[in-house]
């Protein structure tokens, strides 16, 4: 394809030249070519002239790349007080941070960060003895962007077979330790992508990949296809059985995991995001045939236990908001499902520990908690501390006490110690972070959207604050893939409520707050219903004077991402500043990218119909960047290594702006190197990362030096 000069963007240079109101953009943009590409959905010809970007390792893209981040980083190196958030935001972030322990064999695990490590380390301790280093991501790199994954143990602690991703790619590592010795066995495994790790006995364990596509394809080339397999110990990786998946039953996401008592294989198997087959394998049988227990992608079910010979299954089958059910192993189809714990009025989620049950519940996006026995019958709910955000409540069968975490916007996350039989819960770990959650506080609202649904939003600013519209205001949201967002506390929330910030979530649909229907009403040709949400979101919040247009900002990552990218480009007035990060913005091609076609139960693609394509082309952001337009003051978020949301969305989006603005707000793309999706990423990235977000939105609000500490 031929390419040429983007004369627009030179004719925009002088215009942004002639900088106006705080934060006005007066440097150059990047020349970005444009090229010459059309492509025709149902008679309609389409534009795409920044398709060259989407080769995310050519030498052409890897120069642009580093031009916008030279023209970001001159742009950020003017803000005054830059330096005195970073140092604030370093002094809070400066505190010892702890998982919830779990037990493994003789020893209890847990997580522990002193402060400012950019990764968390694994420690391990026996009753009565003193805590030691078990693993310490810290020396995987030089660099701190190697992070440990995941990890997974034998049933008697022996082995443990644990997962790195470098520079938070997808693609990850599996190691395999002797947790006696500490040492490595010679099973090492390659290139593992969205797999978890489950232990048969100590022989090996299953995992699941797909094939690797070619160095530097960031489009898959064909539908990818996951695969199941067995890895035995002292085997190469090429020997590896395929258990499931594969030309015969292809499947774009495949796991499987043994159950606690060993005695069976669950697979699950789906081609989307929501919606998955079921399968058993009974491991105790020899020559045992893997059967079907629910075939379609119609309803999500899991299993969550098995215990003599029954299976216990959550599925929202007949049940919206999801209902756990129990049913014979030897005649598991759901035709045979019996209610165990029944569908309530709110989202359910199930975890075990103890020979007992833990239904979570999502009340109005915040925890409810309530203890079973394997029979169903209830007995009791657990006192959490306040409205916020539990998580936990797991534990292997014979364990007499669990551990869980809970969180809120005013309360830093704290670990409890729950005592099984007696319901009591004690105080493991408590964070020693520079907060008064007192001088705080949070509030849950409801506001009418564009069609009159009532949709809930929690707000959080300090104490005394005062509603004259002259706040400013971050307003965050999501809005998809049955995603809840609850509350939970953040170091660098802080740092922007205690200038004077107010920190609102809006719970839109999309999300799964009330369940399948509040999640569909969100996908697909009603997406448009979260935008409308989230843009409804904004005008209570002025309507209300907790801020106006002039000290409002946006923000969301991938899915959210996609949301502020709409909300820019469908109500460029609204907002003064907009952060869209890792986001989903091609809504024409993103199915094309990695493992981007699974995503199409909440999207749609532009090639199913006609209707389709027309609804996608209506919103989709890179397609709605109009020239002569004024948008807000943007700062595009995206890594080089983001292999999930590839950065070709972000880069053509950000091309886009900056060669539409009129205005003197600047458009500006900060490209992390050696990142990848959000995972891992070590602590100095993540402070920096957030340091430069509070300065870019503080500078173009015109709020000055003096809130800012010294």
């Amino acid at each position: 394809m031929k390419r040429f000069t983007n004369t627009a963007t030179l004719l925009l240079l002088s215009m942004a030249a002639s900088a106006q109101g705080p934060g006005a953009f007066e440097g150059k943009y990047p020349i970005t070519d444009k090229m010459e590409q059309t492509d025709e959905f149902f008679g309609t010809q389409v534009s795409d002239p920044y398709r060259w970007l989407e080769d995310d390792r050519s030498a052409e893209t890897g120069d642009w790349v580093t031009r916008e981040n030279k023209v970001t980083a001159e742009y950020l190196d003017r803000i005054p007080y830059r330096n005195a958030i970073k140092k604030r935001l370093t002094e809070l972030w400066n505190y010892e941070k702890f998982s919830a322990p779990f037990k493994e064999g003789a020893y209890t695990y847990f997580y522990k960060n002193d402060g400012l490590q950019n990764q968390s380390v694994l420690y391990r301790q026996k009753a009565g003895g003193a805590p030691e280093v078990f693993l310490d991501p810290n020396k995987f790199s030089e660099d701190g962007t190697t992070s440990l994954a995941d990890i997974e143990f034998t049933k008697d602690g022996s082995l443990c077979a644990y997962q790195i991703s470098e520079g938070g790619s997808d693609w990850r590592k599996v190691i395999i330790l002797n947790t006696k010795t500490k040492k490595r066995l010679d099973d090492t495994l390659y290139d593992v992508k969205f797999s978890g790790l489950s232990w048969r006995g100590n022989n090996g364990f299953y995992y699941s990949s797909y094939d690797k596509p070619a160095e530097g394809s960031a489009l898959s080339g064909k539908t990818q296809i996951h695969k199941l397999y067995y890895h035995k110990l002292g085997t190469a990786q090429k020997e590896d059985a395929l258990i499931f998946g594969g030309e015969e039953t292809p499947r774009r996401y495949v796991g499987g995991y043994v159950t606690e008592d060993q005695n069976f294989l669950v697979i699950s198997a789906a081609n989307a995001t929501y919606g998955n087959e079921l399968y058993l394998l009974n491991l105790s049988m020899e020559r045992a045939a893997i059967t079907p227990v629910v075939k379609g992608f119609d309803y999500e079910q899991e299993v969550v236990f098995a215990h003599l010979g029954k299976l216990y299954i959550l599925t929202n089958r007949d049940a919206p908001n999801r209902k756990l059910v129990v049913v014979d192993a030897a005649n598991p189809g759901p035709e045979h499902w019996k209610d165990l714990i029944p569908q309530g009025q709110f989202p359910l989620s199930v975890t075990t520990g103890g020979m007992k049950f833990f239904a979570q519940y999502v009340k109005d996006a915040v925890s409810e908690v309530h203890q079973y026995d394997l029979n169903g019958t209830k007995e009791r709910s657990i006192e959490l501390p306040g409205l916020g955000t539990a998580g936990g409540f797991s534990a292997r069968q014979e364990e007499k006490e669990l551990y869980y975490s809970f969180t809120s916007y005013t309360f830093p996350t704290t670990i409890f110690k729950y005592d099984i039989a007696s319901g009591k819960s004690t105080v493991y770990k408590k964070p020693a972070v520079q907060f008064d959650p007192s001088a705080y506080e949070s509030k849950q609202v409801f506001y009418s959207s564009k069609d009159g649904t009532e949709i809930p939003m929690i707000i959080t600013y300090k104490k005394g604050i005062q509603l004259n519209g002259k706040n400013p205001l971050m307003l965050y949201g999501y809005g998809g893939f049955n995603i809840s967002l609850t509350p939970s506390f953040s170091v660098s929330n802080l740092v922007f409520m205690e200038n004077g910030g107010i920190y609102a979530v809006a719970n839109i649909r999309g999300g799964g707050e009330y369940g399948d229907s509040w999640h569909n009403a969100g996908t697909r040709m009603q997406k448009q219903n979260v935008f409308d949400d989230f843009i409804a979101a904004a005008e209570f919040l002025i309507g209300k004077n907790y801020t106006s247009k002039d000290y409002l900002a946006i923000s969301g990552g991938s899915n959210g991402g996609l949301l502020v990218g709409a909300c820019i480009t469908q109500r460029p007035d609204l907002f003064r500043v907009a952060f869209p990060a890792v986001g989903v913005l091609d809504m024409l091609r993103y199915h094309k990218f990695t493992a981007g076609a699974g995503w199409a139960y909440d999207y749609g693609t532009a090639e199913e119909s006609e209707e389709m394509f027309r609804y996608l082309f209506h919103y989709s952001p890179v397609h709605n960047v109009k020239a002569g337009s004024c948008y807000p003051a943007t700062m595009v978020f995206t890594a080089d290594h983001d292999d999930r949301v590839v950065p070709a969305h972000s880069f053509k989006f950000a091309a886009a702006l900056q060669a539409a603005q009129k205005c003197s707000h600047p458009v500006l793309i900060r490209i992390d190197t050696n990142a990848g999706h959000g995972a891992g990423k070590p602590t100095s990235m993540i402070i920096q990362e957030q340091a430069d977000k509070w300065s870019f939105m503080f500078f173009n609000m015109g709020i000055g030096y003096a809130l800012m500490r010294d």
